[in-house]
């Protein structure tokens, strides 16, 4: 990408200048960020130097590289629907997550507080909906 240099694995991840994160609108950015950390085993991350989280935001990052899920305020949040019938938000965005045992992962981001979607098109992927309707696939 122009306008950005590209770090490698020999630099101190904190010190690179090439995070990058998907970013997902909620009404609660700190409890769907609290739902994938604790469904990723993600820890939540602040800034160097900051004690609090942001109010309109959080994010999580698997500790590792450059990466990771950052979580939006949007007062004004719709809900999708997964599938979408005409004229009804969309989904703008998913995740997809590989797992070696789909009934477990499934069964623990239930726990959790997702929902297994009524529409399930593979017999090997579940798709999942977290806490605020953004669809999420678990595929082995």
């Amino acid at each position: 990408m122009r306008g950005r240099r590209r770090g490698d694995a020999s630099e101190d991840r904190w010190q690179r200048r090439d995070w990058w994160n998907v970013v997902l609108d909620s009404p609660d950015p700190h409890a769907l960020a609290a739902f994938y950390s604790a469904l990723l085993g993600w820890p939540l991350w602040l800034p160097e130097g900051q004690t609090e989280p942001d109010p309109g935001g959080a994010a999580i990052d698997p500790g590792e590289g450059v990466g990771g899920i950052a979580f939006q305020l949007d007062e004004d949040y719709v809900r999708p629907a997964w599938p979408a019938p005409p004229g009804s938000q969309r989904m703008m965005m998913h995740l997809d997550l590989q797992v070696d045992d789909l009934a477990e992962a499934v069964a623990h981001a239930v726990e959790l507080g997702a929902e297994v979607a009524d529409h399930q098109p593979q017999d090997d992927v579940r798709v999942m909906l977290d806490p605020d309707g953004h669809p999420f696939c678990l595929y082995t």
